[in-house]
């Protein structure tokens, strides 16, 4: 029998009646539930609301920041965007504000930028609040890859870190890049492009997600398939919806039902279940009527279905809903934290 040992530096949030607090893997509080609303602990400090105002916590509950902000978001590289009054800014881990408030929004630093608006238009400030980008776009994303997509007269384009387009703006919608390449909307069809504005993938989709493990999960009009990084198909569209591929398979649709394909599209469990997830550490949750259990790769049952709700298992465990309550399941379905949260959140370090 092997035994699974978790990090004790893990901590979930968790609700008992109406007030946050923190559990650790064994379901014990840490921290007290007394909040309004809770975050997950980033970089050290959580963010949380009392009495209407946010602040923030170390992990004994204590106060490193006192509420008094009406927004926060959690610590990102340092600095965590805060809203004073009806304006945002940035403050450090003690509190102290590193650029005064005097935007409209924000978001956080990626790649040592921070999205703002000012005037009703984005640009981008680094650490030390100085426009590196000025504000003259109607929406943005975040850096990444040293590129963000930016909307400028009704159109999306792509920008670099200094506020030049590499990519003029001509698209209906863009996604961000990954892997140097990025999802974008003409003529009311999606495609790919690469970094040089080039399509790898015409557009001709309905919709389309980006690659996973070579394939796309493409829809065309009404079905969906894979096509590969050249805009092959390797699953024609065929299924009224799909997931995505992971672990060598991949939760399809047909009719009504659910089941998993391999990457030929060949079914590998048949369709028989009203809803499906992906697969993970060998395990797909999937619903049978009204109530969730999990399978293994072969479609045998390895936790009957039995809850209301579920999440995927990471770190073997997975959370579940019983009787309106969550709580923490093994492998086997046995309760590592019996069900008596009205709400909660997977365990982060």
């Amino acid at each position: 029998m092997t035994s699974i040992v978790f990090s004790q530096s893990e901590i979930a949030r968790a609700r008992a009646d109406k007030d946050w607090g923190y559990i650790d893997n064994m379901g014990m509080w840490v921290v007290n539930p007394q909040f309004e609303h809770a975050n997950d602990f980033s970089e050290g400090l959580a963010a949380i609301r009392k009495n209407g105002e946010w602040g923030f916590i170390d992990k004994n509950g204590m106060f490193i920041i006192n509420p008094q902000f009406t927004l926060a978001h959690d610590f990102n590289n340092g600095l965590a965007a805060v809203k004073s009054g009806k304006e945002w800014g940035f403050i450090d881990k003690t509190g102290k504000w590193v650029i005064n408030p005097q935007f409209e929004d924000v978001s956080d630093y990626y790649e040592n930028l921070a999205a703002v608006k000012k005037g009703g238009e984005w640009g981008f400030v680094n650490k030390e609040g100085l426009y590196i980008i000025n504000p003259q776009f109607s929406k943005v994303s975040q850096f990444k890859e040293g590129v963000a997509s930016a909307l400028k007269d009704k159109s999306w384009g792509f920008i670099k870190n200094n506020g030049m387009w590499i990519i003029n703006p001509q698209f209906e919608k863009a996604g961000q890049f990954n892997d140097g390449l990025a999802l974008v909307r003409q003529g009311g069809e999606w495609g790919i492009i690469d970094k040089k504005g080039t399509y790898v993938i015409n557009p001709q989709f309905t919709n389309i997600r980006e690659l996973k493990y070579g394939l796309a999960a493409i829809k065309k009009g009404k079905e969906w398939g894979f096509c590969d990084k050249n805009g092959v198909y390797v699953i024609n569209p065929q299924f009224v919806n799909v997931g995505d591929f992971n672990e060598n398979l991949a939760a399809a649709k047909s009719g009504k039902e659910w089941g998993f394909i391999n990457n030929k599209g060949i079914w590998v469990i048949n369709p028989q279940f009203t809803d499906a997830k992906d697969m993970h550490n060998g395990l797909a949750a999937v619903k049978k009527g009204k109530e969730w259990g999990f399978i293994n790769k072969d479609g045998k049952w390895v936790i009957n279905p039995q809850y209301e709700k579920v999440k995927d298992f990471n770190n073997d465990r997975a959370m579940v809903r019983k009787d309106g309550k969550w709580g923490w399941i093994d492998t086997n379905g046995t309760y590592i934290i019996n069900p008596q949260f009205s709400n909660a959140y997977p365990f982060v370090y």
